[in-house]
């Protein structure tokens, strides 16, 4: 199992340099804020996040591939970081603080690039979180002060909590059926949305959780906490890992009831 500390170290570092950026640009009165060809929006802060995590990984990693959702990808080769300078920009330009920066690496092997190394550090909540392949799941301030994560054992839908980001995406594909009729079997649900739900489906305070649309950046840094803490991130087609355009998560007990559901197109 080849060893991943340094990596590890390297992308709480970066984590550390991005959270003092965008903490010090939240709530912040004169914020600039456009929107992108795709009609999301995009700040100051996300660019300036995605720049110095970049410049960082230039000097550190010079022969890694960098992929952003600002900036494209640059590099190439069998290692690739993965960033979402903030997952949750809407959140954050009004104030919000569920927002996170996302860093991941990911390396080429015979299922093609799959994450080893993922951090989720959400600054404005006092929390983050990380995972390198083979060595478990874990949440806290830093890598020295840090408590392992498992996922629940909820085995019954009717028993779980069950997190979305909202309604419009389900309607679009043709999969609003199938979503309805599972927040009807479910305990609880809530619309908790971004990065957040996967991590409460990591440390076990919620069973399952999914997202119709979503890009590489927004999941390669989840998908390997979740699998790490015990759990199963895969597509709403079943295809483990991030790569399939949308997700699925959860503490594997539930997951192939839950892809039932939302597999269901109308």
């Amino acid at each position: 199992m080849p060893d991943y500390d340094d990596d590890l170290r390297l992308a709480h570092v970066l984590a550390d340099a991005a959270d003092a950026a965008t903490m010090d640009r939240f709530q912040a009165l004169d914020l600039k804020v456009e929107t992108k060809p795709d009609m999301t929006p995009v700040s100051e802060a996300d660019k300036a996040a995605e720049e110095l995590i970049r410049e960082r990984l230039l000097r550190a990693r010079p022969h890694d591939a960098i992929l952003g959702e600002e900036y494209g990808v640059e590099g190439t080769g069998p290692r690739r970081w993965v960033i979402d300078p903030i997952d949750g920009t809407k959140n954050y330009v009004r104030g919000v603080p569920v927002w996170a920066t996302l860093i991941s690496l990911m390396e080429e092997g015979e299922d093609g690039f799959q994450p080893v190394v993922g951090v989720v550090s959400a600054p404005a909540l006092g929390r983050r979180w990380w995972a390198a392949q083979g060595g478990g799941a874990h949440t806290g301030r830093s890598l020295g002060s840090a408590t392992r994560i498992q996922v629940s054992r909820v085995n019954s839908v009717r028993d779980a909590s069950f997190a979305y980001s909202s309604l419009t995406g389900w309607e679009e594909q043709g999969r609003l059926d199938g979503f309805l009729d599972l927040t009807r079997a479910c305990w609880r649900t809530r619309g908790y949305g971004d990065f957040w739900p996967y991590m409460m489906v990591a440390e076990g305070s919620i069973d399952i959780c999914a997202e119709p649309e979503l890009s590489l950046w927004d999941m390669a840094a989840t998908a390997i906490v979740v699998q790490e803490a015990g759990g199963v991130f895969t597509s709403l087609d079943g295809v483990p890992g991030p790569h399939g355009g949308n997700a699925a998560a959860s503490n594997g007990l539930l997951h192939d009831e839950l892809l039932a559901h939302l597999g269901r197109r109308s």
